[in-house]
């Protein structure tokens, strides 16, 4: 079990690269390999510029997060950039100022930062989200109001 973590991990390091690396500027498939960009942006859904990353020692975290169906998560906010893939199910965002995102499975999202929101799951089946987090260690990943 711990080697099929760490190949899992591996794996996912190892995509990150091709994907981050500047020779790729596009979308590659080849016979063996085929990497998709599902998002870039330099904003978050609702337009917002994001913010320069803080100095200190980067921490980068991912997280699998599910939330039942009919759930409303409380009022948080994000002092770190992160952005999500939507495995499966739904999930409505809502800012204090009334933006909303609607997302449904296979979609992303670069989420608002130090933007007070929540989301909620309308649906009849559970959301499932993986979250990557480019934060400082120490920091935290979310602030509850």
């Amino acid at each position: 079990m711990f080697f099929k973590s760490q190949f899992k991990l591996l794996t996912v390091l190892i995509v990150t690269f091709i994907v981050s690396n500047s020779v790729l500027a596009h979308d590659v498939k080849s016979r063996d390999l085929l990497v998709e960009k599902m998002t870039q942006s330099s904003k978050s859904w609702n337009k917002n510029t994001l913010p320069a990353y803080p100095k200190g020692q980067p921490e980068v975290t991912i997280l699998r997060i599910t939330i039942a169906p009919h759930t409303k998560l409380d009022w948080h906010k994000h002092p770190v950039i992160n952005a999500a893939v939507l495995l499966k199910g739904q999930l409505d965002v809502h800012t204090e100022d009334k933006k909303t995102q609607h997302l449904v499975a296979g979609d992303t999202l670069i989420e608002v930062v130090n933007t007070w929101h929540y989301g909620i799951n309308n649906g009849d089946e559970a959301a499932e989200l993986i979250v990557f987090y480019a934060g400082i260690k120490g920091s935290p990943l979310t602030i509850k109001k």
